[in-house]
C-alpha cells in the first residue's frame, strides 16, 4: 500500500503552445473528485469559445485505478492519452489537465496531434507547485491519565497528527499515521501495557 503521492498545490496560469497555426491553451488544476472536472472546464469553453476541442485527463488518488482521459471529438487516443502520459510521467494525482484547441487551418495529423497535446500538457506542469501528501489512517489510543507523559511523548517522537482527543480520568486520542503501518502501529502501542489501542471502525 503507498502512504504518499504527488499533487500540485494550485491551479497554474494558462500557457499557449502554437503549432502551425493552431492554439494550444494548458491548465493544470488540483481536484479532490471527478465531479469537480465539468465545473472547471466549463468556464474554459466560454473563454475560449473558437475552441473545438477541450480534451483533458485527470488522476486520484495514490493507486492506479482512478483515471480519466477525454480526446473531445479529436481522433481516438490523440488528446486525452497524452495528456494522461504528462500526469503519469510527472508521477502526480489529485490533478486534472486541460488542453482547449483553436484550430488553425492547417490538419497537423495524428502524430501531430499527439505531440501537440503531450507538450501542452507538459508546458502547463512548467511551473505548478508540486507538494507530496501523505495518506494516513486514524489509530485510537486508550489509557488512564498518569500515562499521559507515555503517550504525548510517543506521539511526539512519530510526529504523528491528533485528531481528537477526550481526556479526563480516561483519556481517549485518536492519531493520523501512515495507512501501510497502521496495523504496525496500533500492535506496537498495545504493547505498551497499560495504555491499549484499536484500529476505529
Amino acid at each position: 500500500m503507498t502512504d504518499s503521492y504527488k499533487t500540485i498545490v494550485k491551479p497554474t496560469k494558462e500557457i499557449l503552445y502554437k503549432d502551425r497555426g493552431s492554439k494550444f491553451y494548458g491548465y493544470a488544476f488540483p481536484i479532490n473528485s471527478s465531479e469537480e472536472v465539468n465545473d472547471l472546464i466549463a468556464p474554459l469553453r466560454s473563454t475560449h469559445s473558437k475552441a473545438g476541442h477541450h480534451c483533458y485527463a485527470w488522476k486520484l488518488g495514490a493507486g492506479n485505478d482512478n483515471y480519466r482521459a477525454n480526446d473531445d471529438g479529436e481522433p481516438s487516443h490523440s488528446a486525452g492519452d497524452p495528456i494522461l502520459g504528462q500526469i503519469l510521467a510527472h508521477e502526480l494525482s489529485d490533478v486534472l489537465i486541460v488542453v482547449s484547441r483553436i484550430f488553425g487551418g492547417t490538419k497537423l495529423g495524428i502524430g501531430g496531434l499527439i505531440s501537440a497535446y503531450r507538450e501542452t500538457a507538459k508546458l502547463a506542469l512548467t511551473d505548478a507547485k508540486i507538494i507530496t501528501r501523505t495518506i494516513t489512517a486514524n489509530v485510537e489510543i486508550h489509557f488512564e491519565y498518569p500515562q499521559m507523559s507515555q503517550v504525548m511523548r510517543y506521539i511526539d517522537e512519530n510526529n504523528f497528527k491528533i485528531n481528537f482527543q477526550e481526556l479526563t480520568t480516561t483519556c481517549i486520542i485518536t492519531v493520523a499515521v501512515p495507512v501501510s503501518q497502521q496495523k504496525e502501529i496500533c500492535e506496537t502501542i498495545h504493547r505498551m501495557y497499560p495504555i491499549t489501542s484499536k484500529i476505529p471502525d
